[in-house]
C-alpha cells in the first residue's frame, strides 16, 4: 500500500500538475484520504513546491449549514480564496465519508454559501481554463463509493489503481503514452466541423466549428482517457439513449433519452429517475443546452461505478453533458449544472467526422 500510494503521489505532483520548485499547490480532501495527503506532502516537498493542505472532517459541511448565521455562511476561507485567485496548482483528492451529498440543510443557507464562493469558482475556471492554474481531480478509495459501486473497499482501491496505471513499472510513462495516441485522434477531429454519433438509441448530430477537441491525457482528471469538445450550441439535432446509469445530486437515473431540436432538450424519458430530469431542465435554460460531446477511451475502465470521473472515461462509450460548457473548448453555454450522460458504442456504434467513418464498435479506425 505504501508504494502504490507514493506512486500515486509522484503521478499527481510530477505529471498531473508538473510542480515546479517555488510554485504553491493546494491539496484539498478528507480525513479519510491522509494516507495518501502524507505522500502528496512529501512529493510537493521534494519537487521544491509550497505545499498548503485542506483537510475536512466528517459532517464538517452539515454542521456548517445547520449552525451558520447568514454572515458566517458569507464568509470565504482565505486559503480557499488565494489558491483561487493566486496558487500555481490544486490538487483535489477526493475520499467522501458519505455517497450521498449533503441532506436535511436549509437550502436557502446553501444557497448564501454557493452564492458567496460564486466569484472565486469563477476565477477557478477562467485561471484552469488558461492553464494559470494547474488542476488536477482523482479519488481515495472510501467505503461510501465502493459501496455505491456495488465493491468491496479492497476490490474499489485495487479499481482505481488499475486505472490510474498504478501497477504499472512506470505510471508516468504509461500516461504519456495515453496522451500521444489520444493527440492523434485530436488532431484529426479538430480538422473536421461535422459530427454524427450513431449506434443503438442514438442519432445525433452537431457541429463543433469554430470549438476545440481536448486531449484529456491524465492531466486535469486522473484516472482520464478521453477526448472532449463543445458542439456549437444549436447545431445539436437528433435522438440520443443513454445506457449507462447516472448519478447526479445523490440521486441514480437509468435508461435516459433526450431529443433534441437546434441544440433544445424538446423531450426527455427516463427508466428511473425521471423526476430528476424534470427538476434538472427547469433550472435555467443552459441545463438544456449541452456544453460537451465526448469520447471515453480508457479501456482499464469497463465496469461502471456510478461516478463520473470514472465512468464518463469507460473505453468505447461516448458522452454528452447538458449545462455549463468548458471556456478551454471555446464553449459559451452557461448553466449552474453540469451533466454527464453516457452511451455505449462497443456494439456497433459508430461516429462520422464530415461524412466520414472514424470510428466504430468502441475503437477510432482511422
Amino acid at each position: 500500500m505504501s508504494s502504490i500510494l507514493n506512486k500515486y503521489a509522484k503521478l499527481l505532483v510530477n505529471y498531473c500538475v508538473s510542480l515546479k520548485e517555488g510554485e504553491r499547490v493546494m491539496v484539498q480532501s478528507t480525513t479519510l484520504a491522509e494516507p495518501l495527503v502524507r505522500e502528496v506532502y512529501r512529493e510537493v516537498l521534494r519537487a521544491g513546491g509550497l505545499p498548503h493542505i485542506s483537510m475536512d472532517f466528517r459532517d464538517q459541511r452539515t454542521i456548517r449549514l445547520r449552525e451558520s448565521n447568514t454572515e458566517q455562511l458569507q464568509y470565504v476561507p482565505p486559503l480557499y480564496s488565494l489558491a483561487m485567485e493566486e496558487f500555481n496548482a490544486y490538487i483535489y483528492i477526493r475520499a467522501p465519508f458519505y455517497s450521498r451529498s449533503t441532506q436535511k440543510v436549509s437550502s436557502e443557507k446553501a444557497k448564501i454559501e454557493t452564492q458567496a464562493r460564486k466569484p472565486y469558482r469563477t476565477r477557478y475556471s477562467e485561471r484552469t481554463a488558461s492553464l494559470e492554474l494547474k488542476r488536477t481531480l482523482c479519488e481515495y478509495p472510501t467505503l461510501a463509493h465502493a459501496q455505491n459501486a456495488g465493491l468491496s473497499l479492497e476490490e474499489y482501491a485495487d479499481f482505481i489503481y488499475h486505472a490510474c496505471h498504478l501497477y504499472d513499472e512506470n505510471p508516468q510513462g504509461c500516461w504519456e503514452e495515453v496522451s500521444r495516441n489520444q493527440q492523434a485522434a485530436v488532431d484529426l477531429l479538430n480538422k473536421r466541423t461535422k459530427m454524427r454519433y450513431l449506434g443503438e438509441g442514438i442519432d445525433i448530430s452537431f457541429s463543433t466549428e469554430g470549438r476545440t477537441w481536448i486531449n484529456s491525457d491524465g492531466k486535469t482528471n486522473m484516472p482520464s482517457g478521453e477526448v472532449y469538445t463543445a458542439p456549437v450550441d444549436d447545431s445539436v439535432n437528433g435522438t440520443i439513449h443513454f445506457s449507462y446509469p447516472s448519478m447526479f445530486m445523490g440521486e441514480e437515473v437509468e435508461g435516459i433519452t433526450l431529443w433534441v431540436k437546434d441544440g433544445w432538450v424538446e423531450k426527455w424519458e427516463a427508466k428511473k429517475g425521471k423526476k430528476l430530469l424534470d427538476k434538472i431542465f427547469e433550472i435555467d435554460e443552459g441545463s438544456r443546452r449541452f456544453g460537451e460531446a465526448a469520447i471515453g477511451t480508457n479501456m482499464r475502465i469497463q465496469t461502471p461505478v456510478k461516478n463520473i470521473l470514472f465512468d464518463e472515461k469507460i473505453g468505447g462509450t461516448v458522452h454528452m453533458a447538458v449545462g455549463q460548457a468548458y471556456i478551454q473548448n471555446g464553449g459559451v453555454n452557461k448553466s449552474a449544472i453540469h451533466w454527464d450522460m453516457i452511451a455505449d458504442m462497443k456494439n456497433g456504434g459508430q461516429i462520422f467526422a464530415d461524412d466520414e467513418l472514424i470510428y466504430e464498435s468502441g475503437h477510432f479506425i482511422f
